[in-house]
């Protein structure tokens, strides 16, 4: 929990790990330790856990909180650690951060209650909470309004600022480009944004952003991150370069719903034991197969090689 004191140098790509799980469905953490170590080779300068494509409202508490000390394990500090800790109550909310607070991680990611749809100053009452029960433990929150069914106007984002030194930054995962913009206005560059989009986490960084948790990491952690050392470094044009090479493999995610196409992929790569998701979510169709082959092999210059294909099901290697 070494950038726990310095949230500020949670920069870069921060690579959001899909929760693999078995045929039976049941956990499977030693796929996940070794995503999290392919990850770390890779230059990723972030890990996370627990988010969207982490399937979170699909486990059990005890889940979460196994993943996520198998994580913060396999990490050992070698880059910042913010797993997802939210869910729609507050009761599990609070057990989830704990749990991660006392893992070792450097901030929590919290996501905004989702079903309820809360008012804006439910969710300031939400965040401050939490914060107030954490104050040592930086606080992040996930702004992802097309799952949540509510979105945290730039407003509350600058009061929660304000008010509670342990929140300092904000995944935003919304497609409008303007809310990044007013959200830095107000809360000035103090505040850390991160983009939770894929496509909008290179503009976000020529506003002042901090970096991105974006699923493409998944499949491609060393053009994410390369991505954003060349903009930091001032090869904008290589940035550029990345960001559009990197089109293809971020339309194969959303083929169907995030992460089934994915673990497909990572697992026929041999990187997963099973491509299994859990309900509601089923795994990705005939249909869908070969329109993420062909996207697949348009992105296929930024993939690693493959490791070995043990496990993997002959017929379902991409």
């Amino acid at each position: 929990m070494k950038f726990r004191s310095d949230p500020a140098r949670i920069r870069g790509s921060i690579a959001p790990v899909i929760t693999p799980f078995a045929d039976d469905g049941a956990l499977d953490l030693e796929s996940l330790r070794g995503l999290v170590r392919w990850q770390l080779a890779s230059g990723s300068h972030g890990i996370s856990i627990g988010g969207s494509t982490g399937e979170p409202s699909s486990q059990t508490v005890a889940e979460r909180i196994a993943a996520m000390r198998a994580v913060a394990a396999e990490v050992d500090d070698a880059v910042p650690f913010v797993p997802g800790t939210g869910s729609a109550k507050l009761d599990e909310t609070l057990e989830l951060t704990a749990a991660a607070r006392d893992a070792g991680a450097d901030a929590a990611l919290v996501i905004t209650p989702y079903y309820a749809r809360p008012t804006q100053e439910a969710l300031r009452t939400w965040y401050g909470t939490i914060a107030r029960e954490f104050p040592d433990l930086p606080i992040v929150i996930y702004n992802v309004p097309s799952r949540t069914a509510v979105d945290v106007e730039p407003e509350t984002v600058a009061r929660l600022f304000r008010e509670h030194d342990n929140i300092v930054g904000i995944k935003e995962t919304t497609k409008d480009f303007e809310h990044f913009s007013r959200v830095l206005h107000l809360c000035g560059r103090d505040l850390l944004v991160w983009s939770g989009i894929e496509l909008l986490g290179l503009p976000l960084l020529a506003l002042g952003g901090a970096g991105f948790v974006s699923a493409v990491t998944n499949l491609a952690p060393r053009a994410v991150a390369r991505m954003y050392e060349a903009w930091e470094a001032g090869d904008h044009e290589t940035a550029r370069e990345l960001h559009y090479a990197l089109h293809p493999l971020v339309d194969l995610l959303f083929v169907e719903t995030n992460p089934a196409p994915a673990k497909w992929v990572l697992h026929g790569r041999g990187r997963l034991a099973s491509a299994a998701v859990r309900p509601p979510l089923l795994p990705l169709s005939a249909d869908g197969v070969p329109r993420v082959r062909a996207l697949l092999d348009a992105g296929a210059a930024l993939l690693d090689p493959a490791p070995s294909a043990q496990g993997a099901t002959p017929g379902a290697t991409p």
